[in-house]
């Protein structure tokens, strides 16, 4: 096993660590941790809330999930040599739940989550037809994931994490903070905001001396959204095997990950879409000295997924068009085509007996497959959904016989909007 650089101990919180991580992007967190090139090396991660959401059957813990304190990252880690314009290589060599660790109160533990958040506290995909709250709590059994809320199916976990990625410069933040910024202003009351500002309050910014917080928590960067340095991209197949690399923009590349995920479907819909859980990721780090101009990666990350996804075969596949629920066209719009493709499944899976709830978690913590189908046949989009057959223990394909009936047990907890 490689050596853990990042250790977590599961009795206490993320800041009372004997390392301490962050959950701000800015190029002055110092790195907890620096390693050479050609190190492998072991980092302990903590569920994006530190242990909010918990082990229950209901689901207020999710509508009052506290946003101003994600993602709990582990990191930075810096990289001896690295310096802006190189490309940092990041090998995924092995992921998995906390170690050792098969029962508790952390997420983790034995057990995941996946949640629907309210509007007013996050929004999902579809939060207009989802306003309210709802959780899925799922048990681990080996790679298996089942819930008592979402039942007769089961997932062969495509473990990842979700967010991971450099540190910006300053010159970079300070171009996030404004072009985000200028969103806002476009309609600063929406519900759910169009951006994230910086927000000083539940700041955690490593080992960074007290006479600078202010400052740096008043301009670090919310972790919610993927950018340039990579970030929270929740793409579920940078599984393990994995190769991924990242722009440096500042010395020492200053490597940031967590949001571990046991699995997930493309999009993760729900904004908490994933099976979300705590446990360890084992990397390779190498630096490709002036890789971003020798290969014009200024503004992305670029990536060569793993080779360990679960085998399915068989698939449903659902299509979606530009065109709003109520009948208005939209131009190309890929975005709404995802959505009305999404909407085709569940409604289609709530004819097996599952509460549209428990179909729209299914949708965002299963393994299905998200795909652009048509973009130039002008006006409409066409975006499908692809559900792998094999996760239902029934026959969810169409017939002569009619649907199974499920029993939707005691169903998705749920909270209602405030």
């Amino acid at each position: 096993m490689p050596d853990v650089i990042f250790p977590l101990d599961s009795t206490k919180k993320f800041e009372d660590q004997e390392k301490i991580g962050h959950n701000r992007w800015h190029p002055e967190i110092p790195p907890v941790a620096v390693v050479k090139p050609g190190d492998s090396f072991r980092v302990h991660c903590r569920e994006w809330f530190d242990g909010a959401i918990v082990n229950d059957d209901s689901a207020e813990d999710i509508l009052n999930a506290p946003l101003l304190t994600v993602h709990k990252l582990s990191g930075p880690f810096g990289i001896e040599g690295a310096k802006p314009g190189d490309l940092l290589v990041v090998d995924i060599l092995d992921v998995g739940p906390i170690p050792q660790e098969d029962s508790g109160p952390l997420a983790g533990q034995g057990w995941g989550y996946t949640g629907i958040f309210s509007r007013n506290n996050g929004g999902g995909f579809l939060t207009d037809q989802f306003p309210d709250a709802y959780k899925a709590i799922w048990d681990f059994t080996g790679q298996v994931a089942t819930s008592r809320h979402v039942p007769e199916v089961s997932y062969v976990g495509l473990i990842h994490p979700g967010l991971m990625g450099t540190a910006p410069s300053a010159e970079l933040l300070a171009r996030w903070n404004k072009r985000e910024g200028d969103l806002i202003a476009t309609d600063p009351n929406r519900v759910p905001p169009l951006a994230l500002p910086p927000e000083a309050e539940h700041a955690v910014l490593g080992s960074l001396p007290a006479s600078e917080f202010d400052r740096v928590a008043s301009e670090a960067a919310r972790t919610a959204p993927p950018r340039e340095n990579g970030g929270n991209q929740d793409i579920k197949n940078l599984s393990k095997g994995t190769r991924i690399f990242y722009p440096v923009f500042v010395d020492g590349a200053n490597l940031s990950l967590g949001d571990l995920h046991f699995s997930q479907g493309d999009g993760e819909i729900t904004f908490c879409g994933a099976i979300e859980m705590g446990g360890f990721i084992d990397l390779r780090v190498d630096v490709i000295k002036g890789g971003m101009e020798t290969y014009g990666v200024s503004e992305n990350a670029i990536f060569m997924p793993g080779i360990v996804d679960p085998r399915y075969s068989e698939w449903i596949a659902f299509s979606g068009t530009s065109v709003t629920l109520d009948g208005k066209q939209h131009y190309l719009d890929s975005h709404l085509s995802y959505q009305r493709a999404c909407l085709h499944a569940i409604d289609y899976l709530t004819k097996f007996g599952y509460s549209p709830e428990q179909a729209y978690l299914l949708l965002g913590s299963a393994p299905i497959e998200g795909r652009l189908s048509g973009v130039v046949d002008i006006p409409n989009s066409c975006s499908t959904v692809y559900i792998p057959t094999a996760i239902f223990e029934f026959d969810v394909r169409p017939s002569t016989a009619g649907p199974h009936k499920v029993n939707p047990g005691m169903g998705a907890p749920k909270s209602n909007n405030k």
